[in-house]
């Protein structure tokens, strides 16, 4: 029987969507679910979902187990085959709060903050402590485990994970399945099927290659209509439609994330740009506030009175146990250490590459070397990625500074200065929540 530890069981919509899948996947019917959360409230909410959605959907033929807080960790963990790890440290309240609060103070505005840029920098040192727990746990209580890591910030998370801990870990982003489907769709581009390449860095991977199932290139009428679109009337993606026009290339993550991984668009010198390009400021916060506000409405959407539905969803983790365990051989975008997968980015780098899954584990292929401009773009985000590990390593807080010095968005707006105050005013906010630093 296998057994699927998730971290972070208050995440109720992605326990349904996770293990919901991996309950209805040939195979796994009879798998063992362990639940685990520091929140009771929220880990009763996704227990009672999941057992919900194991009577109606698999004929209750899961075994499902909560484990409440740090004291039932490592029994959660025992034995585990898969581990998925969907955390959040410190919570919209008080923790998110305090990565917008503290940066507007100074002149400097985010829109996600999950990923790079002085938000996700400090979501970064935070999480860490507690990944590390996590490993020295899975270490001793369920070494051969596989750990699927969808917490953000994806790439510094799993970085950490495979450069210094002995678990086997492999990061999973949202963005990459959808994301050429996703781009003909809005550039009205009617194909039967395609065969695409996408590599590069999580949130800032490439759309190197693109054909329809004929092996016509696509890029040349996505590059003309992507420009053509971005001339018209406002939409939600002109960010990414404008890297197409500089760079040529369109990238796996949404516009208001990639606004603030760059210098170019969020500038105070030229407030013209947010209203340009249609760059939604704050909108990780708006989006907390309305989700806390209607969770009562969801929660009960999504029991339906007892009656909970699933089918299977395109999320990764189900697919990936099904193919380790079974020998059904599966492609993923994973995110991974790089050494010299791609061939003009650093080896410690983690990058995002196809894999191939089976029963050997996780095999990434061989790209290469990205054009030029991309490897620049991507070692712009992988330089204060790994300065940000460098800092959760050592301790030490001239690496916070140096991380946040190196960060495009940062840098372009704040003098040296203002960046140490800074960091120094989120690291006494966030108080506990982070280890002290010397």
């Amino acid at each position: 029987m296998v057994k699927v530890t998730f971290m972070g069981a208050g995440s109720t919509v992605f326990v349904k969507n996770l293990l919901g899948d991996t309950m209805l996947t040939p195979g796994l019917h009879n798998c063992s679910i362990a639940l685990y959360d520091i929140d009771a409230q929220r880990l009763e909410e996704s227990a009672n979902l999941l057992k919900a959605v194991n009577e109606n959907c698999n004929e209750g033929r899961a075994t499902i187990k909560t484990y409440l807080g740090v004291e039932n960790r490592k029994d959660a963990l025992r034995d585990a085959d898969f581990v998925v790890n969907a955390i959040q440290v410190g919570l919209y309240d008080p923790c998110t709060i305090t990565d917008f609060k503290i940066p507007k103070k100074y002149g400097l505005r985010q829109t996600i903050a999950d990923t790079l840029g002085i938000g996700g920098i400090f979501r970064t040192l935070r999480t860490i402590p507690v990944m590390e727990s996590f490993a020295r746990d899975m270490e001793e209580v369920c070494p051969n485990a596989w750990l699927l890591n969808y917490t953000n910030p994806m790439a510094m998370l799993t970085g950490f994970m495979q450069r210094y801990t002995g678990v086997k870990t492999v990061g999973l982003c949202h963005s990459v399945q959808d994301c050429s489907a996703h781009l003909l769709k809005a550039l009205d581009m009617q194909v039967d099927g395609h065969v695409d390449l996408i590599a590069g860095i999580n949130h800032m991977g490439w759309l190197l290659e693109i054909r329809d199932m004929q092996g016509n290139d696509l890029y040349p009428s996505i590059r003309q209509r992507a420009a053509a679109k971005n001339a018209g009337e406002k939409h939600t993606d002109m960010v990414r439609y404008e890297y197409i026009n500089r760079l040529g290339y369109y990238c796996t993550e949404s516009s208001e994330h990639n606004a603030e991984y760059n210098p170019f668009f969020i500038k105070s010198k030229y407030p013209e740009l947010i209203e340009r390009y249609n760059i939604p400021l704050d909108e990780y916060p708006r989006r907390c506030v309305e989700q806390i506000a209607k969770w009562d409405k969801d929660r009960e959407e999504l029991m339906a009175g007892g009656k909970a539905e699933h089918k299977r969803s395109n999320e990764y983790a189900s697919y990936i146990i099904e193919a380790m365990v079974t020998n059904k051989p599966y492609k993923i975008g994973g995110n991974v250490m790089n050494n010299g997968l791609i061939t003009n980015l650093v080896k410690d780098a983690c990058i995002e590459v196809p894999c191939m899954v089976d029963g050997t584990g996780i095999n990434p292929i061989i790209v290469g070397d990205l054009p030029p401009q991309l490897a620049a773009m991507n070692m712009t985000n992988i330089n204060p990625q790994l300065l940000t590990i460098e800092a959760a390593v050592t301790l030490k807080k001239e690496h916070i500074y140096h991380a946040a010095m190196l960060d495009p968005h940062t840098a372009s707006e704040l003098s040296i200065d203002d960046i140490v105050a800074m960091c120094d005013d989120l690291i006494e906010a966030h108080g506990d929540w982070l280890p002290k630093y010397s």
